[in-house]
């Protein structure tokens, strides 16, 4: 049974939702002046909204809540603020997702206190409605079984971070071969990821010594 039901994402969905969320925000009358793109997951789709609307004016700001694939932390916070006066704009808060949402109530008030804009509304792919604290103003999709969107600008560090969950959890087996984590990984998390990437957590894994090689099998050599 998957523990962690996950979506790959690929690079041609992510612009087909963004074309898509563009349409949304367009047909609504809004036209921003800045979007503002919430870091570090709202980078790219703020990038091609900007393309799709023809907005020039690009700013982000890093409101983090999610520390680890699929866990979250305790709270969300601001990570390097800084202040700009946006008095005469109308902003465009853009994320990826809106799950608990707290991330992204932490940004639009923010903003909304130092930056002071004219206008403020939030733009994000999807909307995990049952659990969002807020409902964005535009969103592509509405999404009602909670699900880890595994987007392709955080395979890597998914990637890693999901093998070393396994390696956690099955504490009691400190030797594997590159097939037995394969196919643990495809349970775990219903997807799999490719080699290279696959190949690439691996040895980032032996890089930060949770992991060692040796005769083609990898070692546990730390359990958390």
């Amino acid at each position: 049974m998957v523990k962690v039901p996950t979506k790959l994402v690929t690079w041609d969905e992510i612009v087909e939702w963004s074309m898509g969320l563009a349409e949304v925000i367009k047909k609504s009358g809004f036209k921003p002046d800045v979007v503002v793109a919430v870091s570090r997951g709202g980078y790219v789709p703020a990038r091609l909204i900007c393309d799709f609307l023809l907005v020039d004016n690009l700013v982000s700001l890093q409101s983090q809540h999610w520390t680890e694939a699929a866990k979250v932390a305790e709270k969300a916070i601001i990570k390097f603020p800084y202040t700009i006066d946006l008095r005469d704009n109308k902003i465009l808060l853009v994320d990826d997702i809106v799950d608990t949402g707290d991330t992204l109530i932490l940004a639009r008030d923010f903003i909304l206190s130092e930056w002071k804009p004219r206008e403020l509304k939030i733009a994000a792919l999807q909307w995990i409605s049952p659990v969002a604290k807020i409902k964005p103003d535009f969103y592509y999709i509405e999404v009602r079984d909670w699900v880890w969107f595994q987007y392709p600008w955080t395979r890597h560090e998914d990637t890693t971070q999901f093998i070393k969950r396994i390696l956690v959890e099955e504490k009691e087996k400190r030797e594997w071969t590159f097939n037995e984590l394969e196919v643990k990984f495809r349970e775990s998390y219903g997807i799999y990821v490719g080699d290279v990437y696959f190949r690439l957590a691996l040895r980032t894994l032996v890089e930060l010594g949770v992991l060692d090689v040796k005769d083609g099998k990898y070692l546990v050599k730390v359990s958390r």
